[in-house]
């Protein structure tokens, strides 16, 4: 399993490895074992799936607040999208800055995206399945989110040609500027 590091400290861009032949492949997409063998031990109890039948769905910027923060592994099932964490965390060196990849049914790769980060995500294809772990259970009374578009963190969205479609929740979403993140980084005040 490849792990590496992205520019935001905590967020990894994971590709576990294929083993195909005529048939097609095998891929061990999770083991608890190899993550903590890289120094990633989390605990995951929820797993979620999405379907966006639309090309150009914003889904985010998402997070739940503590006491029920979450950690996602994001992985795309069918399709292909471009997913995005943000970091929210109070103190850090990065606060507002963003990382997107590619994640797809060909490429395989995931996205680890820490509590303390806000995540959203756009399908660059129709028909697009988004699968994810979390480590905590969902509890919309802590749920939040950023404006996708918000000018402040300058998300460069994969839009030439693509018209986004957003829900009217995320489109009403608060942009960072002004915005009491529940995140501190640790040993920060």
């Amino acid at each position: 399993m490849q792990v590496e590091d992205t520019p935001l400290d905590g967020v990894k861009l994971i590709t576990p490895p294929r083993f195909g032949d005529h048939r097609g492949f095998f891929s061990e997409s999770y083991s608890r074992a190899k993550l903590a063998d890289a120094g990633i031990d989390i605990e995951f109890v929820q797993d979620n799936h999405s379907l966006s039948s639309t090309q150009g769905t914003v889904r985010g910027l998402h997070f739940q607040a503590p006491p029920h923060a979450q950690d996602k592994l994001v992985r795309c099932g069918k399709g292909s999208l471009f997913d995005v964490a943000v970091d929210i965390r109070k103190g850090s060196p990065t606060y507002g800055q963003w990382v997107g990849y590619e994640l797809s049914f060909d490429n395989g790769r995931q996205l680890l995206v820490p509590a303390g980060f806000a995540h959203g995500f756009m399908t660059l294809m129709p028909d697009t399945e988004i699968i994810y772990k979390c480590s905590d259970y969902y509890a919309p009374e802590t749920e939040g989110a950023l404006r996708w578009d918000d000018p402040d963190i300058g998300i460069e969205w994969p839009l030439s040609g693509i018209t986004p479609v957003i829900s009217d929740k995320d489109a009403a979403a608060p942009g960072i500027a002004g915005y009491d993140s529940p995140f501190t980084l640790e040993g920060t005040a």
